[in-house]
Order: structure tokens, then sequence, then C-alpha cells
């Protein structure tokens, strides 16, 4: 193992979890639809933000979860409309 070159400034994880029962998740209330929209708009803004999708972040029950790294800031019940304050975050230095 080695130490990988790090060219992020900032991580922001989005929960595309998809539970298939039914039961809350982030993908039951639109994570999928919410996660290329806010991947663009990170995009076009910030060069040094990576935005990823990832599995279960445990917070079904306030969903959709979005976290950014490496400030450790957990958001909950994001929406489409959240985008410009996600935004707005992501310019604050850590």
């Amino acid at each position: 193992m080695r130490e990988a070159e790090d060219p992020y400034r900032k991580l922001v994880l989005v929960c595309l979890n998809d539970r298939g029962d039914g039961v809350n998740c982030c993908m039951n209330r639109g994570s999928g639809d919410l996660y290329p929209v806010l991947k663009e708009a990170i995009k076009e803004r910030y060069d040094d933000v990576r935005v990823s999708s990832t599995g279960c972040l445990g917070n079904c029950a306030t969903g959709i979860s979005v976290v950014i790294m490496p400030d450790d800031l957990w958001l909950g019940e994001v929406t489409k409309d959240d985008i410009p304050s996600i935004l707005d975050k992501l310019s604050e230095k850590n």
C-alpha cells in the first residue's frame, strides 16, 4: 500500500442507497434525480471538489443524505432547492 495523491480540496458524498423493500431510503426520496444535478452544479463551479455516489450512510430517516468531507458536515432531507446553499458551503475553507 502507498499513500495516493489527493487532488481534491473537498469530497461530497451523495447516498444512492435503494433498500428495495419500500422502506424509507435516499433513493426512494429522489437521490437518483438529485445526484446528477448536484454533481453538474459543483463541476461548473469548482474543479477541486469531487462528487461521488455512495451506498447507505446510515441516515435513512433523514434522507436524502449528503456529506461534505473533510468538513464532516452531514446534511439531511436535501433537495434540489438546497444546491445553491451547498455550493456556498463548498466555498468555505475547512
